[in-house]
């Protein structure tokens, strides 16, 4: 039998830690299994996605393809069409299957890094990118109570609440622009967790999306950056509790490998093999 190939596609893709991770649960396993980046542009998604098909076993999607991903596959699970994310692609005979395993991956590490649990509960979003949109779908299903969400571009955020709102009517919504210093201190005192959604931190020399001094003891900060970002490292001078995004890469990418393998994912494998990050 053939090597089973995966993948993780993006545009960029060289800064992605998931391969490291996917291939030390492979070894742990014993599976003649590799997973590789690739690097995809923005035109060349269906293309991909057609020689996939014959070649793959399955794979990950990450910024910027897992909307324009979802018309080239067979069948998309309900939640991940609604929210129009994909991140996990399943292929068997040549039938592709996707899904997403955001939500469940970012659930899981706020339950681990603060005990949170997401049902009654209100939360606030700082931006409204990367994973922001699967992760909405997936909240409100799983019961959240309120969602605030602060976004350079307000409009873009009142969609989102908006459109989670028309699936999950319960939820109640609030949204207000980054720019709204008022807004800002008062959602940020409202709600017991802020998960960080921007692309700030990306760059050493990134700013905190939000203002730092708004920060206070009683927040718990999530930045799904995993790198020494200027929230994060305020965040542990001032004694405020954080976790990066570590915990959501982990078990995001768990869940995709039990989907793909029917395996119980090798979980301390897998976090063993993420490196650490400087100064934090």
């Amino acid at each position: 039998m053939a090597r089973q190939i995966y993948a993780v596609i993006g545009n960029p893709i060289a800064h992605s830690l998931s391969p490291v991770m996917q291939n030390a649960a492979f070894r742990a396993l014993d599976l003649d299994a590799e997973y590789v980046p690739i690097h995809v542009l923005n035109d060349e998604v269906a293309a991909f996605v057609e020689k996939a098909g014959k070649t793959l076993c399955g794979f990950n999607i990450t910024v910027p393809h897992k909307k324009a991903v979802i018309p080239c596959l067979d069948e998309v699970e309900e939640n991940a069409r609604i929210a129009g994310s994909v991140n996990t692609v399943t292929i068997r005979d040549g039938k592709l299957s996707g899904c997403s395993t955001d939500g469940y991956g970012l659930q899981t590490a706020l339950e681990e890094a603060f005990s949170f649990e997401i049902k009654g509960n209100d939360l606030l979003f700082a931006g409204c990118g990367g994973a922001a949109r699967a992760v909405a779908f997936h909240f409100a299903r799983m019961g959240l109570r309120k969602l605030y969400i602060l976004n350079r571009t307000l409009e873009t955020a009142q969609n989102l609440i908006r459109d989670v709102q028309q699936y999950y009517p319960a939820m109640e919504g609030e949204a207000a622009a980054l720019s709204d210093k008022e807004c800002c201190q008062e959602f940020l005192r409202n709600v017991p967790v802020m998960i960080q959604c921007t692309s700030l931190g990306l760059h050493p020399e990134d700013p905190s999306p939000v203002p730092l001094e708004f920060l206070h003891r009683d927040l718990q900060v999530f930045d799904t950056i995993y790198k020494p970002t200027a929230l994060l490292r305020y965040c542990k001078e001032n004694r405020i509790r954080y976790a990066t995004g570590l915990g959501m890469l982990l078990h995001q990418g768990a869940r995709s490998f039990s989907i793909w393998t029917g395996r119980e994912a090798p979980l301390e494998v897998m976090r063993n093999a993420l490196p650490p990050i400087p100064g934090l």
